[in-house]
């Protein structure tokens, strides 16, 4: 398997230094390529995965509930697109929020309304860690992949971490995504960043594949990876903050999906084009942050579709993502337990 998140990294090392115009969500994707001498390709941006047992920290870490996971998306799964049905929207999360003791509040910008709540930790020296997700869709698309595996998971987030850690938990939940960005451009620039430690931005979470040629790749990739079924997580994050990356390695649990981290420079010719997703605008205002995603259009079919509906969620996959966020999660909050 070692090999395997290997050939993942180089492939996405190589597809974020080549391709022009790069968005997680929009490029149109072609089965895989011709295959070339690998070995010759840099590296110097991959990040281990593979961390010593003695060095994971003893974090107890809360278990997600599936059930409730599925509930909430099934709940979630309608069209998020107008005024209306966002407002719709929002009051499901408020309530759900709510009735796991949180208090959220509605954060109106000129177009749309972000939701925000905020668990303070014991430590005032640990500071804010936030994890976040948009809850729009596009038209006519219930989006049960895009973004409510996402919120739902956001929302079992909040169940789970009820009982304060030493740094603060910040739950938000980005309106009009799909338009922009609108709604964390908003949010981040109004971030208080003396606290804020991080942002993790869930992207897509529930769509797995196992049979060959499933996992797809833009033409312009170089290498062959050696598996083309998309079965792992991808964590993306910036060089200046890897430990949010590195949060995301130290799961000894059994059964969880394949996680693939990768740390960029934020400096030269990536940059534009890696600013086009809800970690991007943390980015731009120099807060460090973390997409955690399945890959979007390149693996899943029904992005952007009518047919992006609860039944094509894979339903181990997405529980196993969302208890590799919870334990991330942990080890962030707790920033000074013992290794």
């Amino acid at each position: 398997m070692r090999n395997v998140r290997n050939w993942l990294a180089l492939f996405l090392i190589t597809l974020l230094g080549v391709l022009i115009g790069w968005h997680w969500q929009w490029f149109s994707s072609l089965p895989l390529g011709t295959e070339v001498d690998w070995r010759s390709l840099s590296s110097d941006f991959l990040q281990e995965t593979d961390v010593p047992l003695n060095a994971r920290r003893a974090i107890e870490t809360p278990t997600i509930n599936s059930d409730r996971l599925f509930a909430d998306l099934q709940s979630l799964s309608v069209p998020r697109f107008t005024e209306a049905d966002r407002a719709n929207t929002r009051a499901y999360l408020v309530q759900s929020l709510q009735a796991a003791g949180w208090q959220p509040e509605t954060l109106s910008y000129d177009t749309g309304v972000n939701l925000v709540a905020t668990r303070l930790g014991t430590d005032p020296t640990a500071g804010t860690i936030l994890v976040g997700a948009h809850y729009d869709t596009v038209a006519r698309s219930p989006g049960a992949d895009d973004n409510a595996t996402a919120v739902a998971a956001v929302l079992e987030i909040a169940r789970v971490f009820q009982t304060p850690t030493p740094a603060t938990l910040q739950i938000a939940l980005f309106d009009q995504e799909e338009v922009g960005l609108l709604g964390s451009v908003d949010f981040s620039r109004h971030a208080l960043r003396e606290d804020l430690r991080g942002a993790v931005i869930l992207e897509m979470l529930g769509y797995a594949c196992y049979r060959e040629g499933c996992q797809s790749y833009p033409a312009v990739l170089p290498i062959t990876p050696p598996t083309n079924r998309g079965d792992f997580l991808a964590v993306i994050g910036d060089q200046g903050h890897t430990f949010l990356i590195d949060s995301f390695t130290r799961s000894t649990q059994a059964d969880l999906p394949q996680v693939l981290t990768l740390a960029i420079p934020l400096l030269g010719p990536l940059t534009p084009d890696l600013l086009r997703s809800d970690h991007a605008p943390f980015w731009q205002e120099g807060i460090g942050a973390v997409m955690v995603t399945d890959t979007a259009n390149f693996r899943n079919p029904h992005y952007h579709e009518s047919t992006d509906t609860p039944e094509t969620i894979d339903r181990p996959f997405f529980s196993g993502s969302v208890q590799l966020v919870a334990n991330a999660l942990a080890e962030l909050l707790n920033p000074n337990s013992p290794s």
